[in-house]
C-alpha cells in the first residue's frame, strides 16, 4: 500500500491532500472584532460566519504531531492558510467556475494509477480508494476544488509574456560578471581585541545574571537482570517487577521505599548540570548522556522517575536543585565574557562603518586608506555569477550583486562571523543568446516572477475586497481543546 500512495503523491492528485495556498494570506493584518465569549465563529470573511468545527475538521486532516498541536505558531499559519482556502472558493463561486461530470471522468482516467494493461480500470480506482480509506465522493470533490484552482489561477496568470527585455534582465541578474576588491574586516578589527581586567569586570557584574548554571543533584541505580532477578536474563521475573516498580512510582512511592521494597543497595549519588558535568567542570564519563536529559526534564512534583534508555532501566529521584553563580576566576567564565566583548567591539564597528558609507562619508580613497594604514591586502578578483561561490560563499556573493558599480559596501554572513568590506569596480552586463538552451529557462523564470508579483496584488485585491475578523478566544479554546 505504501508503494501506491507514493505513486500518487506524484500524480497530479496528490496536490488535493496539500492544500497549497499559493496567495500569501500569512501576511494579511486581519482584525480582531470579537470582544463576547463567542466560541462557534472562528472566523468571520465578509458576512459569512466560518463555525469553529469546520476548523478543526481542518486541522484534522493534517494529522499535526503532538509538538505541531502544541506550537501556537504552527496552528496560526494553518489557520491563515484555511482562510486562504475559504477566499479562494468564494472567488471561484464569484467568477463562476465549473468542471463538468465528464471532465471530471477524463481527468481521473487520465492517471497511470488507474490504469490495468494500459487501460482505465475501475476496480484498480475503487482498490485504491479502499486501501487509503478515501470516499469517492470526498476524493472527486477534492479533485474539482483543485481544477477550478487551478483555473482560477490560470485566469489571473495565463496569458502572461515576458518580453526579450525582461528575459535579458533576469538572464543578466544572474550571470552578470563582477570586478572586485575586497579584504576580511577581521584583519582591521582584531587589533581592538584588548580588553582590561576592569572591563571583563564590570561585564561580569552588568551580566551576572548570565553566569549561573542549574544543578541537579539525584540518585540513581540501574536495574540490571542480576540484581532484580538473580540472573543475567531478561527474562519474565525480571519484566514483571520492572512492571511493578512502574506501577509503585505511579503511586507516588520515593527511591527509598523502592530500593529497600526489592532490597536494592548502594544507588550512586552525583550532581550535575545539563550538559554532564559535575560541580568541579569534570565530565562524568561513566554517567549516560541520555540520562542527563531525563533528569533535567524531571518534575519536582514527582521527582522520581523510572526510565529506559537503550534497552536498559534506570531508577531516579531528583534531591536537591541548585543555582549555582560561577565565579569569575573561572575560565570558562572570563573566555566567554572576552567572546562577547569581542562580538560587540566588531558589531560597533560594522555599524559605524555602515553608517558612514550610507552618509558617502566613505569611498574608494578611504577604502585605499584603510587598506594603507593597517598594511593589509585587498584580494582582486572577478565574480563569474551569482552562482561562483568558488572563492566567496554564495551568500555574501548575493549580497555582492545587490548593489550597483564604485561602490564600497559591507556584506557579511548571518553570524557576523566573517565581515567583508568590498569594492565593486566594474560590472560586465551579459545577453542570453536566444539559441541556447537557456532562453527556455529564463523565460520561465521570468513569467514565474511577474506572476508572483500579480499574485501579490490579486492578495491585495482580496484584502480589500474581504473584510477579515478572528476569532482569536476561539482560536485559544481550539488550540487547548485539540492539546
Amino acid at each position: 500500500m505504501l508503494g501506491r500512495i507514493r505513486k500518487f503523491s506524484s500524480s497530479i492528485y496528490s496536490k488535493v491532500f496539500l492544500f497549497i495556498v499559493a496567495i500569501p494570506f500569512v501576511f494579511w493584518g486581519m482584525g480582531d472584532l470579537f470582544s463576547g465569549g463567542n466560541q462557534n465563529t472562528i472566523v468571520k470573511i465578509g458576512k459569512e460566519k466560518v463555525h469553529t468545527q469546520d476548523f478543526i475538521s481542518y486541522l484534522r486532516m493534517k494529522s499535526l504531531t503532538t509538538n505541531e498541536l502544541n506550537d501556537s505558531q504552527i496552528i496560526k499559519q494553518l489557520l491563515y492558510s484555511f482562510i486562504g482556502e475559504r477566499l479562494i472558493l468564494k472567488e471561484i463561486d464569484d467568477l463562476d467556475l465549473r468542471l463538468s461530470d465528464n471532465s471530471l471522468a477524463k481527468l481521473i482516467k487520465s492517471q497511470k494509477l488507474f490504469e490495468k494493461d494500459g487501460k482505465f480500470s475501475r476496480t484498480e480506482y475503487e482498490k485504491f480508494l479502499l486501501q487509503n480509506n478515501f470516499n469517492a465522493v470526498f476524493f472527486e470533490q477534492k479533485i474539482i476544488y483543485e481544477e477550478k484552482r487551478k483555473q482560477l489561477f490560470s485566469f489571473l496568470s495565463g496569458g502572461i509574456m515576458p518580453s526579450s527585455f525582461l528575459i535579458n534582465k533576469m538572464y543578466d541578474d544572474v550571470n552578470q560578471k563582477r570586478k572586485i576588491e575586497y579584504f576580511n574586516l577581521e584583519n582591521i578589527i582584531k587589533n581592538k581585541y584588548t580588553f582590561s581586567e576592569k572591563e571583563i569586570k564590570n561585564y561580569y557584574d552588568e551580566k551576572k545574571e548570565n553566569f549561573s548554571e542549574i544543578y541537579k543533584s539525584f540518585e540513581y541505580i540501574k536495574l540490571d537482570p542480576n540484581i532484580l532477578s538473580g540472573t543475567t536474563e531478561f527474562n519474565d521475573s525480571y519484566f514483571k517487577k520492572i512492571d511493578e516498580i512502574e506501577d509503585l512510582v505511579a503511586q507516588g512511592k520515593d527511591l527509598d521505599f523502592i530500593l529497600k521494597k526489592f532490597d536494592l543497595k548502594n544507588p550512586k549519588k552525583i550532581s550535575i548540570n545539563i550538559t554532564g558535568e559535575s560541580k568541579s567542570f569534570e565530565e562524568n564519563k561513566n554517567f549516560p548522556k541520555q540520562l542527563v536529559q531525563k533528569v533535567f526534564e524531571a518534575d519536582e512534583i514527582e521527582p522520581t522517575v523510572l526510565t529506559e534508555i537503550e534497552n536498559d532501566f534506570f531508577i531516579f529521584e531528583v534531591k536537591n536543585t541548585e543555582n549555582i553563580q560561577k565565579n569569575l576566576n573561572d575560565k570558562n567564565v572570563k573566555e566567554e565574557i572576552i567572546e562577547s566583548l569581542k562580538a560587540k567591539t566588531k558589531r560597533k564597528f560594522v555599524v559605524n562603518l555602515i553608517d558612514k558609507i550610507n552618509k558617502d562619508e566613505f569611498n574608494k580613497d578611504s577604502f585605499d586608506e584603510l587598506v594603507n594604514k593597517n598594511k593589509i591586502e585587498a584580494k582582486k578578483i572577478k565574480i563569474e555569477g551569482r552562482n561562483d561561490n568558488k572563492i566567496l560563499e554564495e551568500g555574501i556573493v548575493n549580497q555582492i550583486y545587490g548593489y550597483g558599480e564604485k561602490r564600497v559596501i559591507v556584506v557579511t554572513d548571518i553570524g557576523l562571523s566573517e565581515v567583508f568590506l568590498v569594492y565593486i569596480n566594474d560590472i560586465e552586463n551579459v545577453k542570453i543568446n536566444e539559441n541556447s538552451g537557456d532562453n527556455e529557462k529564463y523565460f520561465t523564470l521570468s513569467k514565474d516572477k511577474i506572476v508572483n508579483r500579480l499574485y501579490n496584488t490579486y492578495d491585495t485585491y482580496l484584502k480589500n475586497k474581504y473584510e477579515i475578523n478572528i476569532n482569536y478566544k476561539a482560536l485559544d479554546g481550539i488550540q487547548n481543546y485539540i492539546r
